[in-house]
């Protein structure tokens, strides 16, 4: 974490060089990805949702837990069946080198993990554009799908980041119970980068 960090909450996973090996493999992304999102779930349940071979989600589902990101949920698991559960609300990918380090394998790592980021981001905007006239008047006008273009130096970049996700966190605070007539979970995905130069 540099310098001007402030710490993270508790509960946000920062990777580090090993434990970004072990979750960068697509079908561990979407498995922990489903147990942060819809909750505690078994193996078989994971494999129903995600369409694949229980077999292979119990496989992942190992490993992730190997690493650290999901651990047994002792309130379920009283049958046969594992229940998992996610062991972090978030991920935050960690110290600058692990961005730009000269080891190729973590290199690997980082660009199986970001493409697979984006390709989860992408099938959940298709799903929401392709649906969105579902959804009662009220949620139709409260959803966005917006983009800015402006010249930034990486300073003003990182500085218009770090102050859009101080907001978004802001409203953690607010969140509403799953009860809550009218709630629903509501999805934000950020993408900031630079373009070529002109």
């Amino acid at each position: 974490m540099a310098e001007n960090e402030k710490p993270l909450p508790d509960d946000v996973r920062v990777l580090d060089p090993r434990s970004l090996r072990g979750l960068a493999h697509p079908l561990r992304i979407r498995l922990l990805g489903a147990l942060r999102e819809y909750g505690p779930a078994t193996a078989s349940q994971l494999a129903d949702r995600l369409g694949e071979s229980s077999g292979a989600t119990s496989y992942h589902l190992r490993q992730l837990a190997t690493h650290g990101f999901v651990v047994d949920d002792p309130e379920r698991g009283k049958g046969r069946e594992r229940w998992w559960k996610a062991a972090q609300r978030a991920t935050h990918v960690g110290a600058e080198e692990m961005l730009h380090g000269a080891d190729p394998s973590l290199r690997g790592a980082m660009s199986t993990l970001l493409h697979e980021w984006a390709t989860i981001h992408s099938q959940e905007l298709s799903t929401w554009l392709g649906t969105w006239q579902e959804w009662p008047e009220e949620w139709r006008r409260a959803w966005d799908i917006s983009d800015w273009s402006m010249r930034l130096t990486p300073e003003l970049a990182a500085e218009l980041r770090d102050k859009v996700q101080k907001l978004i966190e802001s409203y953690r605070e607010k969140e509403v119970d799953k009860s809550t007539e009218r709630s629903a979970p509501f999805r934000i995905h950020l993408h900031g980068f630079p373009r070529n130069k002109d």
